[in-house]
């Protein structure tokens, strides 16, 4: 905002301008001229003179003098060959002393030359009646000064007679007393000059005829706005002549009532001339058949106008401002300004910006006055002017001021910008209503710049625009409501030192000298240190993103095998021996226009009748027009007599209806395109042979020969064929339905259609449908015919090739040969050629019936795409409109009356690559963990790839607004979808965009996304700078197990320690006892009755009713070996390395101790293509420190189909979303039991496959195919023999069960494991008892189960962990880590119990 004066007496702006400026005068020798002044001002201005730009000393000259009004008297005009002192430019200087000076206009004094004739007058002979001219031409200035005599007498003033703008006399209507010697003066004081005599002799009557000629052609002039202008047309002829004029070739008027006035002789005059009478005139003489035509140019020249003039202004000391400035003419004008009478001189801090405007920078005092913007060009010039005033700086009101910001530091130092940083004054150490102004300036110079911040409380500023290598003095003032504050110490600063690259190469300009070449020219650049050693040309097609570039080692170069018509940009950067400088602003010009290179596409002949054959083609493709289309230019001739070709002109429509020809004959016919440069190429010569006889459509059609309807769910498919009688035309189909009555809708169709589905029907309903055939005559009787829609329910038989593809008819008799040898010819990214052969035609393969063909083509991507179908009436077809880099397979049928064919053997074809049309996608950039100055860039491949990608660009800057070629690059090569980027500056914004390049170029660039790095006190924080937002995990959150670890602590409640070992030993004894039942129950069927054992055993697991298992599937071959409790599987696995998780059951809630990572031994990484981000596959360090752990495999990798675990969402237990997804496997050591006194919700150990994370993150995944892990380890069902199992569907809530199928009655087993954690970290949510089912009929706690059902696809190994009792080292360990109170001779002689109740299992199933 602008200051204003503070207070009452404040300095105010003082009115100070010209009532009157000088004006251009023409003067002659010896005359005496009055240079008009006067100026305006509250005090009289003191006035003087310049004459071309000098001050003249008027006190001692004696012929110019000073008149009272400021006007300069010049007596008695001096001017000679050699000495012309008096000729020039004066301008006036008004001054008022303290306040300043303006100047005026400056006016141009002419002094007339020394009389002088370019042509004199020459004898003339005219007949009575007709026109003369009398040569007698000077120059323009003394122009003014000719007058005509006739016998020595000046002329009277009389219409027929005028002096044209030369000096030459027109004679109109010539009489017998206008003969006599004539002769032209020149009066330029003293005695006047007078040219040669010359006679005109009058000829008395006229003979019969005489040629047309043109006496006074009329010549081109410059005029001013407001002048007047004389276009001599003076022409000679019997019968005379008639003249009229045209302006740009349209009529004018020339009735005398508007500006435009024809006077006798034929010339025009045009009064008060203005800028739109510009042009071209043209004056065109007729006689009798004699034509004549001749041109002249009007230019109107405008001398300067302001737009925008220049406007007062307040300011204050250190601050920027501007004057703006905005003028009109023609020629444009050029400007300069002037404060106080001198040309302000452009500097650092005095600078003029867009074109016209004056920009000072860092006011001082000395800088008040008046500045004037002067306007000048060929015909004139102007000024306009405004003062500027610097006020003091107000007084503080009452009120403690701030005192001076601390720690004023330079934390970013470039070449021409620096960041500045301090801290809150010490008066106000929050500093929140604070304002901050940063005075600058350089070194050893007065000028004090001032910026400010934006916001209050805001303690930096970027200065922009420095000098490099230079030294800037800095000072910061705070500044509160009462006012500004105490200064901090001036901070002393150099910028950092530029190379001396070069800089832009000035006055680039671009013209196109042919339709493929541009010629670029440029100047030396002004600033450089050393020679420039040469340059590089950039150009690039308007709309592509890559440019090309060549070198060039002098000012001008000429670009060739450019495309035609076509818009380029240019720009040129200059290399000295540092390297390269500053690239120019890019110019942008269209290469000319030249006739096509292709010829149109697509060309289909169709005979309509015995006289006319409508012709309808496609433009030539894009990129060949070269131009713009005016039109088509159409040649046809009769196929028997190729010498006599007939033209015709088609506008821009695509299709023409060539009429008038003879019936029953074979024609031939090619189309061009036309540009205004001419005639592109022709297409291939296309032949049709009109009928014999025109059918008949006298009367309507005859009723369609069938009619057959197929109804669907909420559609009918409909299909017919023609009318027997084929000599009646038939021009479209008429389709009523309706339910119960034909009439509610109708639909009309193109008479080729044989095919139609009726959409959007109610399904189980009656509709009735009728079918007439119609012409221009009317419609014919109709077939009628009714379908009912199916029921809703009903998806059987759905018969998609009968919807998406056109209806083959129930072939005749004699169904036709299906086309062959049906090819695709690729020709572009987007466009195929379909050909092929017709066996049921002559060798020669003419089409001389009305048959047609149908082309059907797809693309197996995505797997349900329907038919496209068109139909050509000759041997090939254009398929265009289709995707880059693309499988399409095509196929053709025949059609011709009511007879087809099936459809073709296919063909099929791959559209080429083109470049990327989208950006790459989900574009995400995140710091290093570790290393704040470096970030990784993760993206996904553009959805529009068009090709293989070979690679991507990662452009990234500081400044989002740049020019491109200004970002820093860095390449990708590969499909790789992540970078690191390293050494970044530490707290800045960057901006990052990618491109993606296969083997056609470059695709679009990605929207560019904002990241911060990090700062520098601070760890790097990984968060990405997209999308990325903090995790509410609520107080009670424990990172995920394969995440960052928490080395210390166990979230586990003081428990009694004995009663925990009493429930895991009852809970073992009594999984044991329902073992043995349920393995005599089984043993007990006879071999006969085997399948019902394997149902039952299913039900009893409960995964009958889950989809995915088949209806009767034989179990994979495991084999157990009971003394180690491990499940094999026969056939080996082929992964090398199959992944296995331990997890040991603890006997208490203590017994588990968290470890750190640091401890695992063994951890694998691998990238995981699903996610984009690697997760570590671990084994515990007790398990790599021991093989013998129980495990159990299940393979994945082998034929299926095989069983697999799938997991089933806990109702319970099943949070609403997942915020995360643990990374990675689960270390034994890291599981928590989750006991039933406990409140809190603990982690629970996960079993991984395929890295799906939980239950939940199934469902997240983008692979169908990813296998879903349970979220716990797998625990016993719990189901007494005679007990009822419970379905499915009606499972009560609980933890999740894992069931293996048994391939035999014992050697299914399950044994109890942790449940899983509770919901999204809900402290409330009711705890689970771990194992409560005690007794046959009580009610089981809800589950969903994760059962062993078939896999359609391999997968990888999947680990089924069983637990056993740990070693007696492990548990001494473990029962050390936890402090527990429990010996270890306890716990192994229980588990050495569980193991021989073990062998008595394998005892009984041996037997």
């Amino acid at each position: 905002r602008a200051p204003t004066p503070q207070r009452l007496g404040a300095e105010t702006f003082t009115p100070f301008y010209f009532l009157v400026e000088p004006l251009d005068v023409l003067s002659v020798r010896g005359a005496s001229v009055i240079m008009n002044c006067s100026a305006q001002c509250e005090t009289p201005p003191r006035i003087e003179w310049k004459k071309d730009g000098s001050f003249l000393n008027l006190v001692s000259d004696d012929r110019r003098q000073l008149l009272p009004d400021g006007s300069l008297l010049i007596n008695s005009v001096v001017h000679s060959k050699h000495n012309k002192p008096d000729e020039g430019y004066y301008q006036c200087v008004a001054t008022v002393d303290s306040l300043g000076t303006i100047v005026s206009r400056t006016a141009k004094l002419t002094v007339a030359g020394l009389p002088r004739f370019t042509s004199q007058p020459e004898p003339t002979s005219v007949y009575r009646g007709g026109s003369a001219v009398l040569g007698c031409e000077v120059t323009a200035e003394l122009a003014p000064l000719l007058r005509w005599e006739r016998e020595r007498q000046a002329l009277p003033p009389e219409p027929r007679l005028l002096q044209l703008p030369g000096g030459a006399l027109l004679l109109t209507n010539a009489s017998d007393t206008d003969a006599g010697l004539y002769r032209c003066a020149l009066d330029t004081g003293g005695a006047p000059k007078y040219s040669d005599e010359a006679e005109l002799k009058i000829l008395p009557g006229t003979h019969c005829c005489s040629r047309l000629v043109l006496l006074k052609p009329p010549s081109s002039l410059s005029r001013l706005p407001g002048q007047s202008a004389l276009f001599p047309c003076v022409a000679a002829g019997v019968p005379p002549p008639l003249i009229r004029w045209t302006r740009n070739d349209e009529e004018l008027p020339t009735d005398g009532s508007g500006r435009f006035q024809l006077l006798p002789g034929g010339v025009l005059e045009i009064r008060d001339v203005v800028e739109a009478d510009a042009g071209t005139f043209t004056c065109i003489a007729e006689s009798g058949n004699d034509t004549l035509e001749a041109q002249a140019e009007l230019t109107v020249q405008v001398p300067p106008t302001f737009l925008k003039r220049p406007a007062n202004i307040y300011a204050h000391e250190s601050m920027d401002i501007v004057f703006e400035c905005e003028v009109t003419g023609k020629p444009t004008p050029t400007v300069k300004w002037v404060k106080n009478g001198d040309v302000v001189i452009p500097s650092d801090y005095f600078k003029i910006v867009k074109e016209h405007n004056l920009q000072v920078l860092g006011l001082v005092k000395s800088d008040e006055g008046f500045y004037q913007c002067i306007a000048e060009n060929d015909v004139g010039n102007a000024q306009a002017g405004a003062q500027l005033i610097i006020l003091d700086l107000a007084p503080a009101t009452a009120g403690p001021l701030p005192s001076a910001p601390r720690d004023v530091v330079a934390t970013l130092v470039s070449t021409r910008f620096i960041r500045l940083t301090w801290r809150p004054p010490a008066s106000d150490p929050q500093g929140d209503n604070l304002t901050y102004s940063i005075f600058y300036t350089k070194e050893g110079i007065n000028r004090e710049r001032v910026e400010n911040t934006s916001r209050p409380g805001e303690t930096q500023v970027m200065i922009q625009n420095l000098m490099p290598e230079t030294v800037y003095v800095f000072r910061v003032v705070a500044q509160n409501r009462h006012g500004p504050g105490e200064s901090s110490a001036p901070l002393k600063v150099a910028t950092q030192p530029e190379v001396q690259l070069p800089g832009p190469a000035p006055n680039i300009r671009a013209f196109s000298g042919s339709p493929t070449t541009v010629t670029v020219t440029w100047e030396t650049p002004l600033s450089g240190n050393g020679d420039i050693q040469n340059y590089k040309l950039y150009y690039m097609e308007k709309g592509q993103h890559t440019e090309q570039d060549v070198e060039v080692a002098g000012l001008a170069h000429t670009v060739t095998g450019l495309k035609k018509f076509t818009e380029y940009s240019f720009r040129v950067v200059a290399y000295n021996k540092h390297g390269p400088g500053v690239s120019t602003h890019d110019v942008v010009v269209r290469t000319l226009s030249d006739v096509p290179s292709a010829p149109p596409r697509n060309l289909t002949l169709e005979a309509r009748n015995s006289k006319s054959i409508l012709l309808q083609w496609q433009p030539p493709p894009a990129g060949t027009h070269s131009g713009q289309i005016t039109g088509y230019k159409i040649r046809y001739r009769k196929a028997s007599r190729k010498s006599d070709v007939t033209e015709s002109v088609a506008g821009t429509q695509l299709s023409q209806l060539i009429e008038g020809l003879e019936r029953g004959t074979e024609y031939s016919f090619r189309v061009a395109a036309m540009t205004i440069n001419g005639t592109g190429p022709a297409t291939d010569w296309v032949s049709a042979e009109t009928f014999e006889s025109d059918l008949d459509e006298s009367r309507v059609p005859e009723v369609p020969s069938s009619l057959h309807v197929r109804p669907l769910v909420t559609s009918i498919v409909v299909s017919w064929t023609p009318p027997e009688n084929q000599d009646v035309v038939v021009r479209g189909y008429a389709i009523g339905y309706g339910i119960g009555s034909p009439h509610a809708q109708t639909i009309k169709v193109d008479y080729k259609q044989r095919y139609y589905t009726i959409e959007n029907l109610d399904p189980s309903s009656h509709y009735v449908i009728t079918l007439k055939a119609f012409n221009n005559v009317g419609e014919g009787i109709p077939l009628y015919e009714s379908a009912v829609t199916r029921p809703h329910s009903d998806t059987s038989e759905v018969d998609l090739f009968v919807i998406n593809a056109p209806y083959t008819p129930v072939p005749d008799p004699s169904p036709m040969m299906p086309p062959v040898g049906v090819q695709a010819s690729i020709l572009s990214h987007d466009t195929i050629r379909i050909t092929w052969a017709d066996n049921s035609l002559p060798k020669n393969q003419k089409i001389t019936d009305a048959r047609f063909y149908t082309v059907r083509w797809k693309t197996n991507i995505p797997a349900n795409t329907k038919y496209k179908t068109a139909n050509a009436t000759t041997l090939s077809y254009l398929v265009t409109g289709l995707k880059p880099n693309t499988l399409y397979e095509f196929s053709v049928m025949v059609t011709k009356g009511r007879r087809s064919s099936t459809w073709s053997m296919t063909a099929h074809g791959t559209t080429f690559e083109l470049v990327p049309t989208s950006p790459p996608k989900d574009v995400t950039v995140v710091s290093k963990e570790g290393k704040p100055r470096t970030i990784i860039v993760n993206w996904q491949p553009p959805s529009e790839a068009n090709g293989k990608i070979t690679g991507y660009i990662i452009y990234y800057s500081t400044d989002v607004n740049a020019e491109i070629h200004d970002w820093v690059i860095e390449p990708v090569v590969g499909n790789r979808l992540t970078h690191q980027i390293q050494e970044l500056t530490l707290d800045t914004p960057y901006f990052f965009k990618i491109q993606a390049r296969n083997s056609k170029g470059m695709g679009p660039m990605s929207e560019a996304v904002q990241f911060r790095t990090p700062k520098g006190t601070e760890p790097a924080s990984g968060s990405a700078g997209k999308g990325s937002r903090p995790l509410d995990l609520g107080p009670d959150y424990k990172p995920p197990l394969g995440g960052s670890n928490s080395p210390h602590g166990s979230p586990t409640s003081p428990l009694d320690s004995n009663m925990l070992l009493v429930i895991i030993v009852s809970v073992g004894v009594i999984t044991i006892v329902i073992v043995v039942i349920v393995a005599v129950f089984c043993t007990r069927r006879t071999t006969s009755h085997q399948k019902k054992k394997r149902a039952a055993c299913k039900s009893v697991n409960g995964s009958h009713k889950y989809k995915g298992n088949s209806k009767d599937v034989k179990p994979p071959d495991l084999w157990i070996h009971h003394e180690r409790l491990e499940l094999k599987p026969i056939d080996k696995s082929p992964d090398p390395n199959p992944i296995m998780t331990d997890t040991p059951i603890p006997r208490n809630s203590q017994d588990i101790t968290p470890v750190d990572n640091s401890m695992d031994s063994n951890i694998h990484q691998r990238r995981n293509s699903y996610r984009g981000h690697e997760s570590e596959d671990s084994m515990s360090t007790l398990a790599g420190r021991r093989g013998m752990r129980p495990k159990m495999m299940m393979p994945f990798d082998s034929q299926p189909p095989q069983p697999v675990i799938s997991a089933h969402p806990i109702h319970s237990l099943d949070p609403p979303h997942h915020h995360f997804h643990s990374g990675s496997l689960a270390s034994p050591t890291r599981s928590f039991l989750q006991h039933q006194l406990s409140p809190w919700p603990l982690g629970s150990a996960m079993s991984h496959s395929d890295r799906a994370d939980s239950t939940e993150s199934v469902r997240n995944t983008p692979s169908t195919d990813t296998m879903p892990a349970a979220s716990a380890v797998p625990s016993a069902e719990l189901a007494e023999p005679e007990g009822p199992f419970l379905p499915a569907e009606e499972e009560p809530q609980g933890p999740p069960t894992a069931h293996v199928r048994p391939s035999h009655p014992l050697k299914s087993f399950a044994v109890p494991a942790v449940p899983p954690a509770g919901g999204p970290f809900d402290p409330a949510l009711p705890s689970t008892p771990l194992l409560t089912q005690q007794a046959p009929g009580h009610p089981l706690h809800a589950v969903k189960t994760a059962s062993i059902g078939t896999l359609g696809r391999t997968r990888p190994p999947m680990p089924v962990v069983v637990p056993s009792a740990p070693e007696v080292q492990e548990t001494t360990r473990m029962l050390e880590d936890s402090e527990s109170s429990y010996e270890p001779d306890e716990l192994t002689k229980e588990m050495a119990h569980l193991e021989g109740l073990m062998k008595d299992l394998n005892a009984i199933t041996t037997a």
